[in-house]
């Protein structure tokens, strides 16, 4: 059905083919509850080179394509990025130790 992998060239698949009301965009979004938000395709304003640009109350806000992790498109998920296992040894939490 879709021929793009890329989150923008499969918004923009989308956009010209279909409709962009039938999809749902799921995004790092750092400070909301589980650290992502979804967003209807309604709300986006424009797919630009760089960024999703979504309607916003105030003004809008531009999403890196690199947040998205997931796109569905009439209840089918077409993208799903893979999440990384941080590496266990970079992130290896050390104990304090007291100097006094």
């Amino acid at each position: 059905m879709f021929e793009s992998k890329h989150p923008r060239l499969l918004l923009n698949e989308i956009k010209w083919r279909f409709d962009l009301g039938k999809c749902k965009v799921y995004y790092i979004h750092r400070g909301a509850p589980g650290d992502m938000r979804v967003v209807d395709g309604t709300e986006i304003k424009n797919i630009g080179r760089g960024f999703l640009i979504l309607k916003g109350v105030e003004q809008d806000v531009y999403i890196p394509y690199h947040r998205i992790f997931r796109i569905d498109f009439e209840d089918q998920t077409i993208f799903e990025k893979a999440h990384r296992k941080p590496d266990k040894k970079k992130h290896k939490i050390k104990p304090l130790r007291c100097l006094i």
